[in-house]
């Protein structure tokens, strides 16, 4: 079975920021990417969903690590100063990579 190395870059945000993300992640190299809603807390919030500036996202990328790095980079710059914001970045292995 042939195998081909990605990166999965994981955003976790606040869902008013989707749209941007998702015109971001295109124009910035991402060929495609995953939306989730999702619920949670940290040492500086909760977020239970039960209000739609409560609620928040998780965006999955699977891409070159080049481009993780660039959205990454971007990301921070622009929204981390004004929204939660967390990133991940793990490796994986893919079939099929012209799908990534």
């Amino acid at each position: 079975m042939l195998k081909h190395q990605k990166k999965l870059l994981v955003i976790i945000t606040e869902a008013v920021l989707e749209k941007q993300l998702i015109g971001d992640a295109k124009r910035l190299g991402a060929q495609g990417y995953t939306v989730y809603d999702v619920r949670g807390g940290s040492q500086y919030a909760t977020h239970e969903g039960s209000w739609d500036a409560d609620r928040m996202i998780e965006m999955k990328i699977i891409c070159d690590e080049s481009v993780a790095d660039v959205l990454a980079s971007f990301i921070i710059e622009e929204y981390a100063g004004n929204y939660g914001v967390s990133l991940f970045f793990s490796s994986i292995e893919v079939m099929r990579p012209q799908k990534f």
